[in-house]
């Protein structure tokens, strides 16, 4: 019979989520984990069987409530285009002030054509790229039925290319290499052409 936990595992799984964002997954050594989630190793190993397993969970964590948790705030039904806008904005300023990233671009960048193979959670990364493409196509189409969307949108491929952007913007956050100004207007330039007429003045 499994031990019953004697922590709280939502936290425990917060924490490493945000150690492999800050850090990346090869770099973050067992030590470092520890100290982050207050495990030590044989309770990590326990638990989740060994790293990688600790990182399958944490990423599944983050679909489940950063994901998720953005597009419950951004784009609940009837909030439309102005709400994918807003999401996008929000990407430029991390709730704890840093510039880490997200979870699923670092893992990506970092290991490059390995998601494809038997890298460490390629199943939740490709999982949660899919919500999001999913959340902005079931935006896309909402507004095509109430009116708001302009005619001649393709769907499918627009939401692709806001997966794009999306996925971009986080790039050039954690780099620091473009100001939050210059991301901004590129923001608008992107939403200008999805606005309908219904739409446009209540852009942010």
């Amino acid at each position: 019979m499994a031990r019953p936990k004697n922590y709280d595992e939502d936290a425990v799984l917060s924490a490493a989520m945000h150690a492999f964002r800050r850090h990346g997954y090869g770099p973050l050594s067992i030590k470092q984990l520890e100290d982050s989630t207050g495990l030590k190793a044989g309770s990590i190993y326990n638990s989740f069987g060994d790293k990688a397993g600790l990182f399958e969970a944490a990423l599944a964590h983050y679909n489940d409530k950063v994901v998720q948790g953005r597009i419950d705030t951004h784009l609940p039904p009837g909030k439309g285009v102005p709400g994918l806008q807003a999401l996008f904005l929000s990407l430029l300023k991390e709730p704890d002030g840093g510039r880490h990233g997200c979870l699923l671009t670092n893992t990506a960048i970092e290991f490059g054509g390995a998601v494809r193979d038997e890298a460490p959670g390629r199943a939740h990364l490709q999982a949660g790229l899919e919500r999001l493409r999913k959340a902005f196509a079931r935006v896309l189409s909402e507004a095509r039925a109430a009116g708001d969307l302009p005619p001649g949108i393709d769907i499918p491929t627009t939401a692709l290319q806001l997966l794009t952007l999306y996925q971009g913007i986080l790039v050039l956050v954690r780099s620091a290499s473009v100001d939050d100004r210059s991301l901004r207007r590129l923001i608008g330039a992107e939403f200008r052409p999805l606005q309908g007429i219904h739409t446009q003045k209540n852009m942010p």
